[in-house]
């Protein structure tokens, strides 16, 4: 007898049907553009400005964006680096982060062993050249899916600068920006593949600047009052409260400005934190601590201390609700495999990374699912307490590489990183059409979001009022 399938499971396959011939030419998009975002990659590569000094890259993501059909919005939140790209009309409103600046003393050529770029003064070494573009390929290839299939809703694009140390997004948040979106895709350049959710580390920075008095070291030091004294007294205080903070937690200082020359007693003197920790308000109190210790050092030194917030954020808030459908789509779209000239690149490349040398073949792989705590700092913490936010890792850099590393710098700038980045931007995309199309999962992840914040959570941000440090790089 001849089986007849029900009506329900017929309609249910070719609606399967449809979607994965969407995605396929969703991914076929971006294919098809790979020599633009490439070449535009490769180009911000090579600007490698630092925190809010970037407007070359700013600018090349506008024009790319704006090319395709969206509508630009600049200098928003009080940051002239920083925009908005809109394409559409209504809900769903779904939004992709773009990151675009580098990091200062990572200057680094494209090459397999330690060579800084002469001139240069700051590197790609966390792979924000790749993150921006490929955050606008995957918003373009949305955007003209929804154009041809006449499907309601918006596709934005947020150009998010500065998120090394000068808390971007959370201008952006604090102005409301994020306000009628329903949910964040984003992604970060990495040496493996991967979606699972994970946590981040909260992290509040800033600058004390003391000042004291300048004198003869030899023949006046009485009349002198030394900043850099202050700022010596402060660091010993806060190494000593390290005995007394959570375990877990991190101080990081650097000693900016220690005075100009031995025979002169310091009338200035700059020291710059980081304090990181999981739990958003054990950092609010650990910086609390930190500028009593200010206070008392400039009160012990007969000196005046100044102090300022540069940036603060909070730690991740992950949504398995998404983070399922992105791990999914992750796995559809899968790895990449090296070239002859990329594998000698990357096999030389690795014998400079020592113990965290990883198998190169892990290009190729997707990482099993799994919560993942992590030890780092990013300000899309602030956009995930804010509005359901999924992100994904993609290998960028070869296999075992550190953040924050000329190997990093090195492999970003080759064909390495643009093959991580199309990774990257086909991944996000076809999450995004997932989202278009199922306003069931949006509740999903809204009820998840607001069951992990309670009902008694107010945002705060960890920076306060301030106006964006548009100058901390300076």
């Amino acid at each position: 007898m001849k089986r007849i399938l029900p009506v329900v499971f017929l309609l249910s396959l070719a609606v399967t049907g449809f979607a994965q011939k969407d995605k396929d030419n969703i991914m076929r998009n971006i294919d098809q553009k790979e020599d633009l975002y490439s070449k535009t990659a490769l180009e911000i590569w090579s600007y490698a400005e630092v925190g809010y000094q970037e407007y070359k890259s700013s600018e090349a993501l506008q024009k790319v964006l704006a090319d395709a059909g969206f509508k630009v919005e600049s200098g928003v939140a009080g940051i002239p680096t920083a925009f908005t790209a809109s394409f559409g009309n209504g809900k769903p409103v779904i939004a992709i982060l773009g990151e675009f600046d580098a990091l200062p003393g990572l200057s680094q050529a494209a090459v397999p062993e330690k060579s800084p770029i002469e001139g240069g003064i700051a590197g790609h070494a966390c792979g924000h050249h790749l993150f921006g573009v490929a955050s606008a390929a995957a918003a373009i290839s949305l955007k003209d899916w929804l154009a041809s299939s006449k499907t309601s809703g918006t596709i934005r694009f947020y150009g998010t600068p500065a998120e090394e140390g000068g808390s971007g997004k959370v201008y952006m948040v604090r102005e409301g920006l994020f306000n009628d979106v329903d949910a964040v895709i984003n992604w970060h350049p990495a040496s493996v593949n991967s979606a699972s959710p994970g946590t981040s580390l909260a992290n509040k920075t800033g600058k004390f600047r003391f000042y004291g008095i300048a004198s003869h070291a030899a023949a006046a030091p009485e009349r002198g009052r030394s900043a850099l004294d202050a700022v010596e007294a402060m660091d010993m205080m806060v190494n000593m409260m390290r005995e007394h903070i959570k375990e877990d937690a991190r101080i990081h200082y650097v000693i900016t400005n220690g005075g100009t020359a031995p025979n002169v007693v310091p009338d200035f003197a700059e020291a710059y934190y980081y304090v990181r920790h999981k739990d958003n308000d054990e950092v609010k109190d650990m910086w609390n601590r930190l500028e009593n210790a200010a206070k008392g050092a400039a009160l012990g030194t007969d000196t005046k201390v100044e102090i300022e917030v540069t940036g603060g954020v909070y730690s991740l808030l992950p949504n398995e609700t998404l983070a399922k459908i992105m791990q999914t789509n992750l796995e559809k779209v899968g790895g990449y495999t090296y070239t002859a000239e990329e594998k000698a690149f990357a096999e030389k490349l690795s014998t400079t990374l020592g113990k965290s040398a990883m198998s190169l073949d892990y290009t190729q792989k997707i990482m099993p699912y799994e919560m993942r705590a992590g030890s780092a700092s990013t300000d899309v913490g602030d956009v995930s307490w804010n509005v359901p936010t999924v992100g994904l890792a993609a290998a960028t850099w070869v296999p075992g590489t550190a953040a924050h590393s000329w190997q990093a710098v090195a492999s970003g700038g080759t064909s390495i990183g643009v093959k991580g980045m199309m990774v990257a931007a086909k991944a996000m995309a076809i999450t995004g059409y997932d989202l278009f199309k199922s306003p069931k999962v949006l509740e999903q992840a809204k009820a998840e979001f607001n069951t992990k914040r309670g009902t008694d959570f107010v945002y705060d941000p960890l920076l306060g009022n301030r106006p964006p440090a548009l100058d901390y790089r300076k």
